[in-house]
């Protein structure tokens, strides 16, 4: 049974990775960003006596407020790190002249695909999960819930591995690195910016319209940007102005989630398909 479901390529480079010094030392330097942000925003709050706060003590809004600003910390940290982990895992190897050794062994392409995809999100989750004790210091001035927490941390495993099984899928594709990383934050891109602009235009052209109804697409693309959906997740007020904007009630994260894990399965399906097929192809 421990043979069966054991991967040596993900044990491999989870190795690899975490030993290097380099790994630490960014994670080192991240907190110490995060860590200065977050006292700097306290003592700011804390001292400068504005009107309703009383000074020395954050209010349940100024709370939320700080909250709010560390999840899109962490949303940017996911959305361009994650390109840059995942985008060279088989190019490179190919680069290397390495990945024609790697497939004679006795693993199977999932297995490959699947190790390579799972030590770099380990990594990144490493620094999320990190970054935890200062997420935590917002439950001393309350606004916030453990539940929200939690399921912040969920949309971003899900975000993550979204992202990353786009970069292993194009890093298989492409043999390049530099081509492959392109391709994968262009992605990137076209999730976020695209569709956050798309959303305002097809929305817009239902307003135009001789008689404004409901736009589906404009709730979709809506729907499957990460800055909409945290959002929603963070004020689910927000989520009635997309409705009343839209004509959907539809809950923008059942969308979301839908079509990020069908897009992490249609991601990682392709790769492992198109892995032996290009080196078939010749190097």
């Amino acid at each position: 049974m421990n043979t069966k479901f054991s991967n040596p390529v993900l044990m491999k480079e989870i190795k690899l990775r975490f030993r290097s010094p380099k790994s630490f030392v960014g994670i080192l330097f991240y907190l110490a960003a995060m860590s200065l942000f977050v006292f700097g925003f306290l003592y700011l709050m804390t001292t400068l006596d504005a009107p309703g706060t009383g000074g020395g003590f954050l209010n349940t809004e100024e709370s939320f407020i700080l909250f709010t600003i560390l999840t899109y910390i962490q949303l940017a940290l996911v959305l361009f790190i994650t390109p840059g982990l995942t985008a060279g895992s088989i190019s490179s190897e190919r680069e290397k002249q390495t990945l024609n050794m790697l497939l004679t062994t006795t693993q199977t392409s999932y297995q490959i695909i699947l190790g390579k995809l799972l030590s770099s999100i380990a990594f990144l989750a490493l620094m999320i999960v990190s970054s935890l004790p200062i997420y935590s210091l917002v439950f001393l001035f309350g606004g916030i819930s453990p539940a929200q927490l939690a399921l912040m941390l969920f949309y971003f495993l899900l975000t993550t591995l979204a992202i990353g099984s786009v970069g292993v899928m194009f890093s298989t594709l492409i043999r390049k690195t530099a081509v492959a990383m392109i391709a994968t934050y262009g992605t990137m891109l076209a999730l976020t910016a695209v569709t956050g602009f798309l959303s305002v235009f097809t929305a817009s052209l239902g307003f135009a319209g001789s008689s404004a109804g409901p736009s589906p697409m404009a709730h979709f693309w809506a729907s499957i940007n990460p800055a909409v959906v945290v959002a929603s997740l963070l004020s689910p007020g927000s989520g009635n102005i997309l409705s009343d904007m839209t004509g959907i009630e539809f809950p923008v994260w059942i969308i979301y989630l839908i079509f990020y894990t069908s897009l992490i399965i249609l991601s990682v399906f392709i790769a492992v398909k198109k892995l032996r097929v290009n080196m078939k192809a010749g190097n």
